[in-house]
């Protein structure tokens, strides 16, 4: 996915930062309109894979290495969606489906032909520091845990709770700190949907709610009096931050981080199921979800390499069960979707989503 004004590129293992200019693109514009890079911006979950066949890409020595930058999923789908031209990404990695509201914005800034490639899997974890004593959480333990307002005796308040065994007394006595994405990010859009929206549907104060919108508040609103932590973008700096602090401290973020840190990091349990690479692919793991990325079909013949990038992404070497990407945490499709997806770039297969 892609952004204008600095963007960390990829070239093998260097990273620059680069800015990019704009005349107007259109399909059938001449070659020395296009830039000579494919630029790419979104999700920080998808940004190492997106990172990785950028390199793999760039090693076939025919085309430039392409700008990579993680600004979250919303907003490299909202670059993305603003329009046709050199001045907007050509690629939105998203750890999330675009939502039909975003697919309406594209198409109203002139943004018609979208071509979708769902890359595979992930999960989304919640994990400690190496050491901390096991604890095992419950969607409904984490929304009583981490929502702005909860149930007490009988009547929504704000959130109370300072430490764990308040919620449950079978749970530890540590203190409720909890670094996780801000509302711009794929990851934190997934974890509201399957965790917090999850874990409040049996509690009945919330069920007593008649008025849709504020049962929806109740159940997705995280709390803010500093137990929630919004720590950015980055998936790595919760990382860095978790591995640096206390014991019991915990951070929300991609799978595929805590793959690449298991000698630093472990992960707690969600109902009672391991966040395995197995249980993410059959998805027993509660918190599992698909990740995403997408192309401008109108950038396809204009920017160079944008159609062999797409298939390289899509390839079997890429995205297989022993594709390379796996060793960077990525849980691949079946094989029988992923043929249907290579299937579908391989015709540029647009994308079509209700308003």
């Amino acid at each position: 996915m892609i952004r204008i004004p600095q963007l960390a590129a990829v070239a093998a293992a260097a990273v620059a930062v680069v800015v990019a200019a704009g005349a107007a693109l259109t399909p059938s514009a001449e070659a020395q309109q296009a830039r000579n890079q494919i630029r790419a911006a979104g999700s920080s979950t998808v940004y190492p894979f997106t990172t990785a066949v950028a390199e793999q890409f760039a090693r076939g020595g025919q085309f430039r290495a392409p700008i990579v930058e993680s600004i979250g999923t919303g907003a490299g789908i909202r670059a993305f969606c603003q329009g046709v031209g050199v001045a907007h990404p050509d690629v939105a990695n998203a750890s999330r489906r675009m939502s039909a509201s975003e697919f309406n914005t594209c198409r109203q800034n002139g943004v018609t032909e979208i071509v979708e490639l769902q890359i595979g899997f992930d999960g989304i974890v919640i994990a400690v520091k190496k050491g901390t004593p096991p604890i095992n959480l419950t969607r409904q333990q984490i929304w009583r845990g981490l929502a702005r307002e909860v149930p007490v005796n009988g009547q929504l308040v704000r959130n109370p709770h300072t430490h764990w065994n308040q919620i449950d007394p079978s749970l530890p006595n540590i203190a409720i700190e909890v670094m996780g994405p801000p509302p711009t990010s794929g990851t934190r859009d997934s974890f509201v949907e399957l965790v917090m929206q999850e874990g409040c549907k049996d509690v009945a104060e919330v069920r007593a709610v008649t008025d849709a919108r504020r049962r929806n508040e109740v159940c997705s609103a995280m709390r803010e009096d500093g137990r929630f932590i919004e720590a950015g973008e980055n998936d790595n700096l919760i990382v860095q931050r978790l591995v640096a602090g206390q014991s019991g401290v915990m951070g929300i973020f991609g799978y595929s981080f805590l793959d690449q840190n298991r000698d630093r990091l472990e992960a707690i349990r969600i109902d009672g199921v391991e966040d395995s690479f197995e249980n993410i692919a059959s998805g027993r793991y509660p918190v599992s979800r698909a990740m995403f990325v997408y192309v401008k079909k109108a950038h396809i013949g204009v920017v160079p390499g944008l159609r062999e990038f797409l298939v390289e992404y899509a390839s079997e070497r890429a995205i297989g069960d022993r594709g390379y990407l796996t060793s960077r945490g990525l849980v691949p499709m079946v094989r029988e979707d992923r043929t249907r997806w290579r299937q579908q770039i391989e015709a540029l297969q647009l994308l079509s989503l209700g308003s």
